[in-house]
């Protein structure tokens, strides 16, 4: 993001980007030791969101690169299938690479937006929904993009499952340090509808 778009974000969308990109970070990839030290420097507040921010780094500081590992391999990948599947088709169809991707990879291409070379989940995983939301944001696209073309991504491809999902990780029979995280993610994204809601 250039310093021109970063200067045309409010304080209140770059404070909302952020917790999109906490979320994705945590969510693509097992944690290594620079994401446990920033996780455990966290502070919260008294609000709903802030004491569940507080329970995230209370939950860093007690798990271990090893321990985060093996706990990210069995909620989301596992003996053939990790205790959760983040992807959007699953949650809306019950099976992977369905329609909801399709509409999906429609409107990341009207974004410009593609999946890299690299990355083998498809695009409707959780954190690189989140992380198209916070690029949306920012502007990494283009022109950030206004509240109501952000409201209209995410009422099709986030809204209807994202709750659901961060509830099953908050209640996951793995879940440990993710436990936290998930009740961060279901309070920001109950937030988000909200707020989107006001829009109509």
């Amino acid at each position: 993001m250039t310093e021109t778009a970063r200067s045309l974000v409010s304080e209140e969308d770059a404070v909302r980007a952020h917790w999109y990109g906490l979320l994705a970070h945590f969510l693509a990839r097992q944690p290594h030791q620079d994401s446990l030290d920033i996780a455990r420097s966290f502070e919260g507040d008294d609000t709903p969101l802030g004491k569940s921010v507080a329970a995230f780094a209370a939950a860093a500081r007690a798990a271990t690169v090893e321990t985060a590992d093996e706990e990210f391999h069995k909620l989301f990948y596992g003996v053939g299938r990790g205790e959760l599947v983040p992807h959007g088709s699953f949650y809306l169809t019950g099976f992977l690479n369905e329609k909801p991707l399709a509409e999906l990879r429609d409107d990341l291409a009207q974004l410009g937006v593609s999946r890299a070379d690299d990355v083998k989940e498809p695009e409707d995983h959780i954190a690189a929904l989140c992380d198209v939301m916070a690029g949306m944001i920012r502007g990494d696209f283009g022109p950030a993009c206004h509240l109501e073309r952000q409201a209209e991504f995410f009422s099709r491809h986030v809204a209807p499952w994202a709750v659901k999902f961060f509830e099953d990780l908050e209640g996951a029979k793995a879940s440990s340090l993710y436990m936290p995280l998930g009740a961060i993610g279901r309070q920001f994204m109950e937030i988000e509808i909200e707020s989107f809601r006001m829009l109509e």
